[in-house]
Formats: C-alpha cells, sequence, structure tokens
C-alpha cells in the first residue's frame, strides 16, 4: 500500500530554522539544524534501503507559496504568500510503499522523534494513504 506521510510547518518554524527566534518558537541554531538534518537523512536512507521510499521532499517556506482559487466566472484568482491568517502548511512530504498501516506509523513516529531546540512547536506528522483504486471502484459502495 502506498501512503503519503506529511510534516507540518509555519512560517514562524522557517523564520526559527534561519535563526529568527519569537515567542512561538526559539531560535535554531547550526547544530540543531545539522541534528535535524541528520536524522531525516538516516530516515531516508533507512527507507531507501528497505526499499519503502518512493520520493521524499522538504518545500520551501510559506511565504513563498501561492494559492490559486476561481472567482464566479472561472477566472483564476491567484493569491502570494505569506499568510498571516495559515498557521501551518505542509513542509515536507514521503511517499512511501509500505506493507501496512502499522509499518507507516511507525516511520511516522520514527519522523515526530526529529530532534530539535526545547520549545520549538511539535507539528504532527500526518499519514493519508494514496487511493490506488480503478477509477471504475471509485464510486461504488
Amino acid at each position: 500500500m502506498k501512503y503519503l506521510v506529511m510534516v507540518q510547518g509555519s512560517q514562524v518554524d522557517y523564520d526559527a530554522y534561519g535563526g529568527k527566534g519569537s515567542a512561538q518558537s526559539p531560535a535554531w541554531s547550526e547544530q540543531d539544524l545539522k541534528a535535524m538534518f541528520a536524522h531525516m537523512e538516516a530516515i531516508n536512507n533507512d527507507l531507501a534501503e528497505s526499499g519503502e521510499l518512493l520520493d521524499a521532499q522538504g518545500l520551501v517556506e510559506p511565504a513563498r507559496t501561492r494559492f490559486v482559487t476561481a472567482d464566479r466566472d472561472g477566472r483564476p484568482v491567484i493569491t502570494d504568500g505569506p499568510y498571516g491568517e495559515t498557521k501551518e502548511l505542509l513542509a515536507g512530504y514521503w511517499v512511501l510503499d509500505c506493507a501496512s498501516l502499522e509499518r507507516v506509523t511507525e516511520i511516522a513516529a520514527r519522523v515526530a522523534r526529529c530532534p530539535q531546540p526545547a520549545g520549538a512547536p511539535e507539528h504532527p506528522v500526518v499519514i493519508r494513504q494514496i487511493d490506488e483504486r480503478p477509477e471504475s471502484e471509485l464510486f461504488t459502495s
């Protein structure tokens, strides 16, 4: 079964990674960043070795995000970040091919144990199974 495993983050988090702390998150040191990257690299290496890793990517900060919607006439409405009203967005993801929900949950728990400085906000790791049913089965009971 294929799963999308997602980590969330906010602009405040990305600012903290760059050394700009706030009341919501302390500034990360170079050592903190190295520990986070080493943790994630170890996970990626293990998943590549086990054959479960299909893709993994970190995403740029929310301030560089673009939302596209449509107005009543179907014309695009484009809004560029940053978004003060949006607390968390997708920060990175893995696409995994795992034997079971239990296995992907073990992996997500490992991701959740990523080292971070004291006082940094903790964001959930989200698991969503990828729907691989054929189109003909999508709307049947």
